[in-house]
């Protein structure tokens, strides 16, 4: 018999560290290389006994060890071998080389879970994924599952009696991973085979492992980029057919229930384990996938499940970690356009405990990027609840005002965002109350502090340009002060004040951003009439699609902050006559005037949705009617 055939020899790992015999070794180094059996005979065992009686005659195919009818020589443990190599010792060529399988006991093992369900034919299915490898990977997966909940129906009380199909289950979910390599194929398969039913159904299994298994195929099958890796320089058609099988599982999924399932179950795991912790980062990695694909869906995820009670928990933690920033990740898509969630939120109390979490920012930084980043989501939740209302009520009954004022004064990083927090919650009708607290509470010195670019106090550095979104922001917080705070009252003359004070300076700076927006602004109008004039050369006409497409690709490149500097342009050249006099001769040097600040509030005017006009019911004027009284003084 030729042993060679039998076994056929790995090629030596890159890097390996194995040891070589030399070519021509003396008899005295052979026999130091002899191993005493004696020594570890009594804890071997042979390789070729695999985990269940029933598949020693398939196990055998793995044993890679050659026995001496007269000489028994036994391998060494494995973990002696570099690596854990199970086969470091198992085999020796005529030279007196060692060769191994490059495998630890425990990869071993799992092939051997293959090899009792199939052998090589599991393998070959993973490699190449045919429609009958398919087919073939899922009527396992269905064995398996069935076998295990007959065994468990029959020995409840005996887990020795299911463990062997609870491992064979385990082995066959994991085995399904690989199906996202090509979604247009399996994923049909998938939803007419019940797969997905026995799948989801699996997600009450008295097995938390499974449960895990269960999520982690799942989270991979509803990855947006399924697919991708395998073919990337796929057609556009092969993308509509990937994009539509992602779009049937996914309905197949909320058809069977997946929503409530999962979040039952994030109660159930216990994140003090790591492979529990690992189970609640697919769940909500699902929930993202899910959202990503139909962000519509995260009413009906708030609505029929109590995800969102667990997500305010969640955050609350006293220590960071992953699935913490998970949670305020997705706690902020949550919220980001729906009304229902954010009022949701005010029931159960969620603005109170946002500023909570938010409070420890005052006094430091977060510790690394990943804390930085749930710092940000958290206040990014904040500021898309504060388009409610009612949330603002909620937010102004919390001292909210007063903790973003407080953090605005610190040099520590929370300081930008919670300028972000204080626009938001000062804007429409609804801020006023925020507005006058936020006067009450001291914030214009530190607000046209931040304007001006000088440091927060007790910070020792030059005076500095702040970043683009710090002064879009505070040019906002600037806009809803003037817009709210009643005329002749104290708060507004307090406002004014500052635009006199130090020679007019906040004017000439008003002037200077208006300056920066203009250039922005050209640029992109450029880049728009030349596109403009190849749809016209092409025959090509613009409705109002384009035109409103344009209008938005404006308001990003400087339009936005221009329309703004020049409300409050307008505001306070209608108020006070000192700053009017001084404002006519700097736009006088730039060959402007003041009606060039009306042509531009005239394009805001005409682009104000007549449905969101931020009147409200005690007869306050709509932004609408302020543009148009603005307009009219200046002209």
């Amino acid at each position: 018999m030729d042993i060679d055939k039998l076994f056929k020899v790995p090629k030596l790992p890159a890097g390996s560290n194995k040891r070589r015999m030399p070519d021509n070794p003396t008899p005295e180094m052979l026999k130091k290389m002899r191993f005493d059996t004696s020594d570890f005979s009594s804890e071997i065992t042979p390789p070729n006994v695999t985990r269940t009686d029933n598949s020693q005659d398939k196990g055998k195919s793995r044993a890679a060890s050659v026995r001496d009818e007269q000489d028994e020589d036994e391998t060494m443990d494995g973990e002696f071998a570099p690596g854990g190599d199970a086969d470091y010792f198992a085999e020796e060529d005529e030279e007196g080389r060692f060769f191994g399988g490059g495998l630890t006991k425990e990869q071993k093992d799992i092939l051997n879970i293959f090899d009792n369900d199939g052998g090589e034919g599991v393998r070959q299915d993973l490699e190449d994924l045919t429609i009958t490898g398919v087919r073939r990977l899922l009527t396992r997966f269905e064995r398996a599952a069935n076998k295990n909940q007959d065994q468990r129906s029959k020995y409840p009380d005996d887990p020795t009696r299911f463990i062997d199909s609870e491992a064979d289950l385990d082995a066959a979910i994991k085995a399904l991973l690989p199906l996202a390599q090509a979604p247009a194929l399996a994923y049909p398969e998938l939803l007419s085979t019940g797969s997905v039913e026995r799948l989801i159904g699996l997600l009450s299994h008295e097995n938390a492992d499974i449960v895990i298994d269960v999520v982690e195929v799942i989270h991979e099958l509803t990855d947006e980029d399924v697919g991708n890796e395998a073919d990337e320089d796929a057609e556009g058609d092969d993308q509509e057919v990937r994009e539509g099988a992602l779009k049937n599982l996914i309905e197949g999924l909320l058809a069977n229930s997946i929503l409530e399932l999962l979040v039952d179950n994030l109660s159930r795991l216990n994140e003090a384990e790591e492979s529990d912790r690992s189970g609640v980062f697919h769940i909500l990695g699902i929930f993202e996938n899910i959202l990503g694909f139909n962000s519509d869906l995260s009413l009906q995820l708030v609505s029929k499940t109590t995800i969102l009670t667990w997500l305010i928990s969640r955050i609350q933690a006293k220590t960071h970690s992953e699935n913490r920033g998970y949670a305020a990740e997705l706690l902020s898509i949550l919220l980001q356009t729906n009304r229902a969630n954010r009022l949701e939120l005010g029931k159960q109390n969620g603005v109170e405990i946002m500023l909570k979490v938010l409070s420890q920012y005052r006094r430091r930084d977060p510790t690394d990027a990943d804390e930085t980043e749930f710092m940000e989501n958290v206040f990014d939740s904040l500021c898309s609840a504060l388009g409610e209302p009612e949330i603002k009520k909620l937010f102004m009954e919390c001292e909210g005002v007063d903790l973003m004022v407080l953090m605005m004064r610190t040099k520590m990083q929370s300081r930008s965002r919670s300028i972000k927090v204080l626009d938001y919650a000062m804007s429409g009708a609804a801020g006023t109350t925020a507005c006058e607290t936020f006067v009450d509470a001291s914030g214009l010195k530190t607000l046209f502090s931040t304007f001006m670019g000088k440091p927060p106090k007790r910070q020792k550095a030059q005076a500095t340009s702040p970043a683009l979104e710090d002064t879009s922001h505070t040019l906002g917080i600037i806009s809803s002060l003037f817009s709210n705070i009643p005329s002749d009252s104290p708060p507004r003359i307090r406002l004014l004040a500052k635009f006199v004070d130090h020679n007019y300076e906040k004017v000439d700076k008003l002037l200077e951003v208006r300056d920066a927006a203009q250039g922005r602004l050209k640029t992109v109008e450029k880049e728009i009439e030349d596109e403009k004039k190849e749809l016209i050369a092409e025959g090509e006409e613009i409705g109002p699609e384009e035109e409103d497409m344009w209008y938005l690709r404006r308001l990003d490149g400087g339009l936005f902050t221009l329309q703004t500097v020049d409300y409050i342009l307008a505001w306070i050249a209608m108020e006070d006559d000192g700053v009017r006099t001084h404002m006519v001769q700097m736009l006088s040097r730039r060959d402007k005037s003041l009606k060039d600040i009306a042509n531009t509030l005239q394009i805001y005017h005409d682009n104000v949705d007549e449905e969101d006009t931020d009147s409200d019911a005690d007869g306050s004027l709509s932004r609408k009617e302020i543009l148009r009284n603005l307009i009219a003084f200046l002209r």
